[in-house]
């Protein structure tokens, strides 16, 4: 009786733990986050704004509209989130507009909490993600395809064509995390003899390699 006792609480508590380990569902229509102390002592802050203080500002936002400021890697990001558009707070999802010079790359990387739809508004780009298994799936899609990036994988896109590219990338979840695979790697603390052993480089080599990513301020 126990052990089966047993094996149903360890069942129960892996379904919770998948359940919670994605965004909450609402409890309520919206919750717009209310930035107004309500004591001075200590300060502290409702969660949400009173539904009668909301207005229709907070559900529209204009920061799209042009290209954000580019990298080195011809890459101009500029993410939405709760942070910056308050109405997608409790929502469960967040966005992003991604404009690619030609040539331009969106560098290997992951989002650890969430699957990505990625739309091409405009221009031709190389898309693909790597599976558990290393498998790639790639191919060029143009302006009004769509193509998904299942939760946590890694994936890339790369401007192919002889104009600049816009995509517009949606998420399931209001911070769904990223993760650049050559910063991780190169741009961290991780040990360089580590590093050169797997990947088969120099310590000349190495060094040279994470000039480029460690930030400027650590160098």
């Amino acid at each position: 009786m126990f052990p089966k006792l047993t094996v149903i609480l360890v069942i129960l508590f892996i379904h919770g733990h998948e359940t919670t380990a994605s965004d909450p569902d609402p409890v309520q229509d919206f919750c717009i986050p209310n930035t107004k102390p309500i004591s001075l002592r200590p300060i502290r802050f409702n969660s949400c704004k009173n539904s009668s203080d909301v207005n229709v500002g907070d559900f529209i936002f204009s920061g799209l509209k042009v290209a954000g400021k580019f990298s080195d890697d011809g890459l101009a990001a500029i993410s939405v989130n709760p942070t910056i558009f308050p109405g997608l707070n409790t929502m469960g999802m967040s966005f992003v507009r991604a404009d690619l010079k030609v040539g331009g790359v969106n560098p290997p990387h992951f989002h650890p909490r969430a699957t990505e739809i990625a739309y091409v508004l405009q221009g031709s780009v190389y898309c693909g993600f790597v599976d558990s298994s290393n498998r790639v799936f790639a191919k060029v899609i143009e302006k009004g395809e769509v193509m998904v990036f299942p939760r946590a994988l890694v994936h890339f896109q790369m401007n192919i064509g002889k104009s600049p590219a816009t995509i517009f990338g949606c998420f399931n979840s209001q911070n769904p995390g990223l993760q650049k695979i050559p910063s991780a790697i190169f741009g961290s603390g991780i040990n360089d003899e580590l590093l050169e052993k797997a990947f088969g480089l120099s310590s000349k080599q190495i060094k040279n390699i994470r000039r480029r990513f460690i930030p400027k301020g650590l160098r």
